[in-house]
């Protein structure tokens, strides 16, 4: 009888040995993340691999995905409102400044693994993506501005890569003169701060005109901003018909398609134009850095990432369960992984990554590419107004540029006027408070 006492208990310690194993191998058992997130090659390709994070830790993943603005709009609306819908949201340098500020999200650094090993992430993406020399979100994708060019094109009609403003203009012109078999480039028009005006930005500072003066009063409507909308709007009466509300998916899409000349826009778009499989331009696109303006030249810095959400994770193991999702997420082995499948492999967030053989190997294949990145990365700098209210004034400004682009309002110093009001009124509004 005691033999069969002691064996019970011995196999009921067992088990219970057995369940704590299971427990802690699959800690965030019953917890569910869910994702705001907007459409990447970078996201296509590590979702594949989220069964495997659920089947490792327990936790249950959803991702949702949103095009860009309506991506924003959702999660200032869950974190203003306090729903919680999402446990992590998608960051970019156009909310950090307001979420963090607002206190919508919480310092990623506090859940976010060790052994994901934060600091070999570059500091330029982390400082983007930080409020007040704290960081709100773990670096996904970033980069600075080239412009992309039909090689093929340009040598048959011997004309040489533009290294100002009026020598690209003079090129756009002459290639526009075959509309509508070609366009002479292709530009966002669609309203939204981190859309039409993410464009115009480089543009404004290329002619020497910036968005706050030394006593951060607002002045993009001095006579350089003027002169930069004016360029603009010579840049969307040769882009596409429609332009005036293109997004830079639109704009991606009219350039591989064969049927644009000069694409200036992000870096990350190199594995867009170099994948036979979806573009009729692999192979024949030239790479160079940003033209010139009487200002100067220009790179508009960006950087997505990924963090924490106050509303979605008001319990401690919840969390620690999303700050385990984005210490994965973006960890050195699916950052190597990307570039392998050359999913946003030209832009790297971690200093090992952009060491390691397999960069290496991708960047034999784009020689010209890789260069051109490096000069952009000189004069990448982040260009927009690091201000909590910018979202709202921003999304003001891209409202009156489309108007302006579609041409529902043609005086541009008196738009401009409008637009630096509203971002006064917006400042005084926020003093009060």
């Amino acid at each position: 009888m005691k033999t069969i006492v002691k064996i019970l208990l011995i196999t009921s310690l067992l088990a219970l040995l057995t369940c704590a194993s299971y427990a802690a191998e699959k800690p965030y058992e019953g917890i569910t993340i869910n994702v705001i997130a907007q459409p990447r090659p970078e996201w296509d390709l590590i979702q594949k691999d989220i069964p495997t994070l659920e089947q490792e830790t327990g936790m249950k993943v959803n991702i949702r995905y949103f095009d860009e603005l309506e991506r924003r709009s959702k999660e200032r609306l869950d974190a203003s409102m306090g729903t919680g819908s999402y446990q992590v949201y998608y960051l970019d340098e156009a909310n950090i400044p307001e979420f963090g500020n607002a206190g919508w999200v919480y310092p990623i650094k506090d859940y976010f693994p060790e052994k994901y090993d934060f600091n070999d992430f570059f500091p330029s993406y982390v400082s983007i993506l930080s409020w007040k020399d704290i960081p709100y979100a773990a670096p996904v994708v970033g980069a600075g501005d080239w412009l992309m060019y039909r090689k093929d094109l340009f040598q048959e009609n011997g004309f040489t890569a533009p290294k100002t403003f009026d020598e690209w203009m003079a090129i756009i012109k002459k290639f526009n003169e075959k509309a509508p078999d070609m366009y002479g480039t292709a530009t966002r028009g669609l309203r939204g701060s981190g859309m039409n005006v993410w464009r115009w930005t480089p543009t404004l500072y290329s002619f020497g005109g910036k968005y706050l003066n030394e006593k951060d009063e607002p002045v993009f409507n001095s006579p350089e901003a003027v002169k930069a909308t004016e360029f603009y709007i010579e840049l969307i009466k040769n882009s596409p018909p429609g332009c005036a509300t293109f997004s830079w998916s639109d704009c991606i899409e009219a350039f591989r398609s064969g049927k644009v000349a000069t694409f200036w826009d992000t870096v990350v778009f190199l594995t867009f134009c170099e994948d036979p499989q979806k573009s009729q331009i692999a192979g024949k696109t030239g790479y160079i850095t940003c033209p010139a303006g009487p200002g100067g030249a220009f790179s508009s810095g960006f950087s997505h990432g990924i963090g924490i959400s106050v509303p979605g994770c008001k319990d401690e193991k919840v969390r620690k369960a999303a700050g385990e999702f984005i210490g994965w997420f973006t960890s050195k082995e699916n950052e190597i992984k990307r570039i392998v499948n050359k999913a946003s492999a030209e832009v790297v967030m971690r200093a090992s990554s952009m060491g390691s053989p397999e960069f290496t190997e991708f960047a034999k294949s784009f020689p010209e590419a890789v260069a051109a990145i490096k000069e952009a990365n000189k004069i990448t700098k982040m260009l927009i107004m690091q201000k909590p209210e910018w979202p709202e004034i921003g999304d003001n400004l891209g409202i009156i540029l489309e108007e302006l682009f579609a041409g529902t309002k043609t005086d541009i110093k008196a738009s401009l006027d409008e637009a630096v009001n509203f971002a006064k009124d917006v400042f005084a509004k926020s003093a009060k408070k």
